[in-house]
């Protein structure tokens, strides 16, 4: 693909929580932090020019960085220069809006892509008045997080209704999975103003690693990934665990392992090992960084993605690249992604289900298992790479944008 094009059209995002700058594994630096960074890159690569507004959590950080792929981030003074929960942010949009608008009113961008419900209000608030179309990707709906949670949802009050309003303004919504639809029509939101782009994955940084899989002799190797919160459901990978012998099971997200033991989802997961008696052979890696995770994945016999709700779910995504069989919960964007009996398997959500007789089921027939990392590679060349991404978001950007170059026709 050539990078030689003269810049098409100023694509502005918004990002208000999840620097693409941002080291991965913290409680708010997931998915979001990687799509905003990947996509950007490419969008650079198809002749745009990319400005990515973030806040600024710490008074060290420049301005205004130019990064390696192309892409400007500008730290937007929003509320103290320090680390802040994003459920605590709230306070702080309308000043970073106003820093939008500001910027925005010098320098009109072409389309503005607003991630996250926060950014999709400071961006409504910016872009107000300028004829500048937003196109919003909310990455997590408030609906389903409060479905799930219940009483222990931290989300700010007033997430729901402003979500809803956010969607109501703007010029369209990319969702991504079939699953978000139906969750935004629930909210009275009409299909007809939704795109539907997946989450995408770097074909040729997550690829299978020659060579290491490990001796037959040695445990079956399974292997979950993640941010250390409840909802991702490593506690049940754990109690399945019990009743899978001769296996381990290796947990990686969180912070560096020298933190890990004043973490306190580390500490509830390493009780529930103890309770069930598995302790031996539950290992937290704590975080994991992305140049050894795709050697992580290629060991893994089966990688498991249990959470019980998920947006889109990147985790399996980056498995089957790396050619390891999946076993995933059937929510969200999961149930888009992995083709339960061909690249993997889906399981009910439901803490009832007999998760450990399928995971013994499957390490049974390891002639299974390999084809199911093979078609899941092929899967994710056909339809989660950063480039097809690219193209259907640009392809959202035409429908709203008067500017030619936007509609992808550049590559």
């Amino acid at each position: 693909m050539s990078t030689s094009h003269p810049s098409a059209g100023l694509v502005a995002m918004v990002s208000e929580h999840a620097s693409p700058l941002a080291a991965l594994g913290g409680p708010d630096a997931g998915g979001q932090n990687v799509y905003v960074a990947h996509l950007a890159g490419r969008l650079v690569r198809r002749g745009h020019e990319v400005i990515v507004y973030t806040r600024r959590d710490d008074p060290r950080l420049p301005e205004r960085v130019t990064t390696p792929d192309g892409f400007q981030v500008v730290h937007v003074p929003a509320g103290p220069a320090a680390p802040i929960p994003k459920d605590e942010l709230p306070p702080y949009i309308p000043e970073f809006g106003d820093f939008l608008a500001r910027e925005w009113a010098a320098e009109p961008p072409d389309v503005v892509h607003a991630h996250f419900w926060m950014s999709g209000w400071a961006a409504l608030a910016g872009a107000r008045g300028l004829g500048v179309p937003v196109v919003q990707t909310y990455h997590a709906l408030g609906t389903v997080k409060r479905r799930y949670q219940g009483a222990a949802d931290t989300s700010p009050r007033d997430r729901i209704a402003i979500e809803t309003v956010v969607g109501r303004e703007c010029s369209r919504i990319i969702a991504t999975c079939k699953d978000e639809v139906a969750e935004l029509e629930a909210m009275g939101l009409s299909r007809q103003h939704i795109s539907v782009v997946p989450c995408g994955v770097d074909p040729d940084r997550f690829a299978p690693v020659a060579g290491i899989r490990r001796p037959r002799s040695a445990p079956r190797r399974l292997l979950a990934v993640g941010r250390l919160v409840p909802r991702k459901g490593f506690d049940r990978a754990i109690r399945a665990l019990a009743d899978v012998p001769d296996a381990e099971l290796l947990i990686a997200g969180g912070p560096e392992p020298a933190l890990l033991l004043a973490e306190p989802e580390a500490e509830r997961l390493r009780a529930i090992a103890d309770e069930c008696g598995v302790a031996d052979r539950v290992t937290l890696l704590g975080g994991v960084g992305r140049e050894r995770m795709p050697g992580l994945m290629s060991s893994a016999d089966l990688v498991l993605s249990l959470p019980r709700y998920e947006p889109f779910g990147i985790v399996p995504v980056e498995a089957m690249a790396c050619c390891a069989p999946v076993l995933a919960t059937a929510v969200g964007g999961q149930l888009d992604t992995v083709v339960d009996g061909v690249t993997g398997v889906l399981v009910p959500a439901e803490d009832d289900h007999d998760i450990s007789g399928t995971i013994r089921r499957l390490l049974a027939d390891p002639e299974r298992l390999a084809r199911y990392g093979a078609q899941g590679r092929r899967r994710v060349l056909a339809r989660y790479t950063w480039d097809r991404v690219a193209e259907g978001v640009t392809g959202a950007y035409s429908a709203v944008s008067t500017v030619p170059s936007l509609s992808g026709a550049l590559r």
